[in-house]
């Protein structure tokens, strides 16, 4: 079973090329996206048993990705949340622990960083459902 991975991005251009990355050299399904803090939030709420991965940017057409990481602190253990963003400094990457992001990854400098972290989840996810 392919990792499932929900993005939340309002750089259409961004989510779009990342979608397409993380399918190829993930062999991640994405299964949906958001623009919006509240869009992102309503999804992810709704469907707790169809998503492992949530790649979320900070700044967003409405509202932040703090938001987003906030609404999802009782997820299963299992499912993750990673913030993807231009805006990693020391002290957003403390907060964005501090509100329940499993890791911090910067846009510009840490893509290489970011896909090992994706194929190692995908790894575990193969683990978990007995497919390794």
């Amino acid at each position: 079973m392919r990792l499932k991975i929900y993005l939340v991005e309002d750089n259409a251009v961004i989510r779009d090329n990342l979608a397409a990355s993380m399918e190829e050299m993930v062999h991640a399904k994405v299964v949906g996206s958001a623009t919006t803090e509240a869009d992102a939030t309503a999804w992810l709420r709704a469907h707790p048993d169809e998503w492992d991965l949530a790649v979320v940017d900070l700044f967003l057409l409405q509202g932040n990705g703090l938001g987003v990481l906030n609404s999802c602190r009782e997820r299963r253990s299992e499912q993750k949340m990673v913030v993807f963003t231009n805006y990693a400094t020391p002290v957003m990457r403390e907060r964005c622990l501090a509100w329940g992001a499993n890791a911090v990854f910067d846009k510009s400098n840490e893509i290489e960083a970011f896909m090992k972290y994706a194929i190692e989840a995908a790894a575990e996810r193969a683990r978990a459902t007995g497919l390794v």
